[in-house]
C-alpha cells in the first residue's frame, strides 16, 4: 500500500526534528563534559598544590604524600567505628 504525502512529509519532520534534538543534546553533554573536566582538572592542580606545599614529607611525591594520608584516614576511621560499636558480650 503506497505511503499517502501527509504520511511522507509527517515522517520527514519527525527525522528533523529527531535530527536537530540530537544535535542539541550532543552540544549540551559535550559542553558539560568540558566544563567539568575543567574544574575536576582545576581542583586537582590545586589539592596537588596544597598537599606539596603543606603535607609531603622530605623526598615524598605528592601521590605518595596522598596515598599515605589516605591510609592513615582508613586506618583512623576503622579505629573510630570499632569504638563507637556497642559492645555484644
Amino acid at each position: 500500500m503506497a505511503k499517502s504525502k501527509i504520511v511522507k512529509v509527517n515522517e520527514k519532520i519527525a527525522d528533523g526534528v529527531v535530527a536537530g534534538y540530537k544535535k542539541i543534546e550532543d552540544g549540551v553533554v559535550n559542553g558539560y563534559k568540558k566544563i567539568e573536566a575543567g574544574v575536576v582538572g582545576g581542583f586537582t592542580k590545586m589539592t596537588d598544590k596544597f598537599v606539596d606545599e603543606f603535607l609531603t614529607k622530605d623526598g615524598e611525591s605528592v601521590e605518595d604524600a596522598k596515598k599515605r594520608i589516605a591510609e592513615k584516614k582508613d586506618s583512623v576511621s576503622a579505629v573510630s567505628k570499632t569504638q563507637d560499636s556497642p559492645q555484644i558480650p
